[in-house]
């Protein structure tokens, strides 16, 4: 390694264990050079051939990696399937028909687990962990050296996947202390990571079709996608579907036009609206700037901005006008999400299959389809 990147790598690590009380040391960037050395690439090619078909894999891979450290730690465990013993994660409201990108994760796996020197060595945790900052940077977002070294859980929580997670219709507060709970700071990080991921509330029954599903998560929404069902809302009064007076006014007008010809009151709640209509498929700074013109398609999105007195509005501001002091703070957050509650040496264990624990084939073993 180049001795500038050598010093990079080890200030980086320095300042990251100033900050917060995580296990930053007992995971390397280098894990798997001796043992695995391609696995970056490995993982970087099966997206790369899955992005030709499918312009949202980066976002929704990112959102599984959220998903999976905010409960329980980084353990892989929201890519357990239900069995006799496991209720699946994947069937917590944040995630049943909505999280995605399974089956490329089991891609990866398989990919690694056939190639020379790497079977069983590869956890499903790193997997997710790799496969998110190279979804960044396939976007033209920054690059970081990924902490390496996690284990597999063997267990998964549904219950709190059900709380931990994040809300469109709780309020800053709220979505603060969300990040706080997790050991996340409750603004750099909210904001740098403002990728909150969202469920159905029953109460919407009026206007919104009556299963779960989620928006993809997209390393603070700068690409990707979110059903019309979750800013409905926004648009109409979902009493009497009516627009006057206008439900949110934080709304710019002609962007309220435009969402509301996209996503009629009592139309197809499933239909895919762009979480940054100015660079949809781009990782960049655009969508801060959206917020300040009151563009951002989420209210909770548009809250970090909105809200008065709130702290994050400096912070919007600054990531608005400088693209690179967002990109720094992002792979600080993303570097400091990663190492929620580690499982590492001889904890937990290495997976053969994503999907199930070591030597646990029983029961049901269910594929679930995602519909976003």
């Amino acid at each position: 390694m180049h001795l500038s990147k050598v010093m990079f790598v080890a200030l980086f690590y320095a300042f990251l264990a100033g900050v917060a009380p995580l296990a930053y040391g007992q995971l390397t960037p280098t894990f798997y050079d001796e043992t695995c050395p391609n696995v970056t690439s490995i993982i970087r090619e099966i997206i790369e051939d899955t992005l030709l078909s499918d312009a949202r894999i980066g976002a929704s891979l990112i959102r599984l990696h959220f998903h999976d450290c905010f409960v329980d730690g980084c353990d892989a465990s929201i890519l357990l399937d239900n069995t006799d013993t496991i209720e699946s994660e994947k069937e917590a409201l944040p995630n049943n028909n909505s999280a995605r990108g399974f089956d490329v994760i089991d891609r990866m796996k398989a990919r690694l687990e056939s190639s020379e020197n790497c079977p069983g060595i590869v956890s499903c945790a790193d997997i997710l962990a790799i496969a998110a900052e190279e979804s960044v940077v396939l976007a033209g977002g920054p690059s970081w050296a990924v902490p390496l070294g996690r284990r597999d859980g063997t267990t998964a929580n549904r219950a709190l996947a059900n709380l931990s997670l994040p809300s469109p219709f709780e309020t800053l507060d709220e979505i603060k202390a969300k990040f706080t709970a997790v050991g996340l700071n409750n603004n750099t990080d909210l904001v740098a990571l403002s990728g909150n991921d969202y469920y159905y509330s029953p109460s919407w029954r009026k206007c919104l079709p009556t299963f779960f599903t989620s928006l993809v998560l997209t390393g603070a929404h700068t690409f990707g996608r979110s059903q019309c069902q979750f800013f409905t809302n926004r648009l109409y009064n979902l009493s009497d579907c009516s627009t006057n007076p206008p439900p949110d006014d934080t709304l710019n007008s002609t962007y309220l036009a435009t969402l509301r010809d996209l996503c009629p009151c009592n139309g197809n709640g499933s239909v895919l609206a762009d979480l940054d209509p100015t660079t949809p498929d781009g990782f960049d700074s655009n969508y801060f700037s959206n917020l300040l013109v009151g563009q951002g398609l989420l209210r909770s999105d548009q809250l970090l901005f909105s809200t008065p007195g709130a702290d994050t509005v400096d912070i919007v501001n600054n990531f608005s006008a400088n693209q690179t002091a967002f990109f720094e703070s992002f792979v600080v957050s993303m570097t400091r999400m990663g190492n929620l509650s580690l499982l590492t040496g001889t904890q937990g264990e290495i997976r053969l299959n994503c999907r199930v624990v070591n030597g646990n084939s029983t029961g049901q073993n269910i594929m679930l389809v995602s519909s976003i």
